[in-house]
């Protein structure tokens, strides 16, 4: 501790009293998360078509360069006509996920009406953007949330930023290690009214190629029978996909992909007679 020199008044300012007598902490060494594992949830995707939502999110939690978890959950409920999807650090975010489940249900319950999809919308935003100074020390938290607007009668989804900044989207969203990649893939296949099938279908295509490129995004798991959370939200509510459904139709998937890559196969040639080998 020192002392400060004769005279010396920092005012209201206890930042620069503390400066003036050497208490200052040393600033950490190493990022966060360099120093406490934290577990990540990674890419997940929401996908506007004729009937609402589409939400999607792959099971892979990774912690650095090793899988944490194999089949966490990506994709909530958060009332009975909305979902939200969680990327980021998993554990402020399920804990997010929660409270904002919490909140919405107890509106419902004082008021006796549900929020609107817009209130729902912000109520998210103000929550994302508390959690910024846990974010500023790598905990980051960036959601997609869903729904399907009573009002308007049509599905209606939101991104965010880690500061709460809210965006609605006209089509699809997407966060996440691999939600530029998964983005891309949306925006190639995307057209305006796709049916359930067709929009389920784009959402697996999605998620299937941003894990192929992707190392935090985990991708169907045949094995151990994991498959990505998709949910339907509509004006019959949410409604999640069986697994059996999504195990079918990521097999139609690889059929066509395996297809491709057949047709697509050059034959070897033979370096010295010019020949394909036999």
């Amino acid at each position: 501790m020192t002392i400060p020199p004769s005279g010396f008044d920092a005012g209201p300012d206890f930042v620069s009293l503390a400066r003036a007598h050497g208490l200052v902490p040393s600033p950490p060494a190493s990022p966060v998360g360099e120093r406490l594992p934290i577990t990540h949830a990674t890419t997940v995707v929401a996908i506007r078509y004729a009937d609402g939502v589409v939400m999607a999110g792959d099971r892979r939690a990774p912690s650095g360069n090793l899988i944490s978890h194999r089949a966490i959950e990506k994709v909530f409920p958060a009332d009975r006509h909305s979902g939200v999807a969680i990327a980021g650090a998993a554990g402020p975010a399920m804990e997010m996920v929660k409270l904002f489940q919490l909140q919405l249900e107890h509106y419902e319950k004082v008021q006796g009406s549900q929020l609107s999809l817009e209130g729902k919308a912000n109520q998210l935003a103000q929550m994302v953007r508390s959690n910024l100074p846990a974010a500023m020390q790598g905990l980051v938290v960036v959601p997609i949330f869903a729904g399907y607007d009573l009002r308007r009668r049509a599905g209606r989804l939101f991104q965010y930023d880690v500061t709460g900044g809210r965006y609605e989207e006209s089509n699809f969203a997407t966060s996440g290690s691999g939600g530029s990649l998964a983005g891309s893939v949306v925006k190639m296949g995307f057209v305006d009214g796709l049916d359930r099938g067709a929009v389920i279908d784009l959402a697996i295509t999605a998620l299937f190629e941003a894990a192929d490129e992707d190392s935090a995004t985990g991708g169907p798991d045949m094995v151990r029978g994991i498959y990505p959370v998709i949910a339907t939200i509509t004006e019959g509510g949410f409604s999640r996909l069986a697994d059996a459904e999504i195990a079918a139709r990521f097999d139609d998937l690889l059929g066509i992909l395996t297809a491709r890559a057949t047709t697509q196969r050059v034959p070897e040639t033979s370096i010295e007679t010019g020949g394909a080998l036999s």
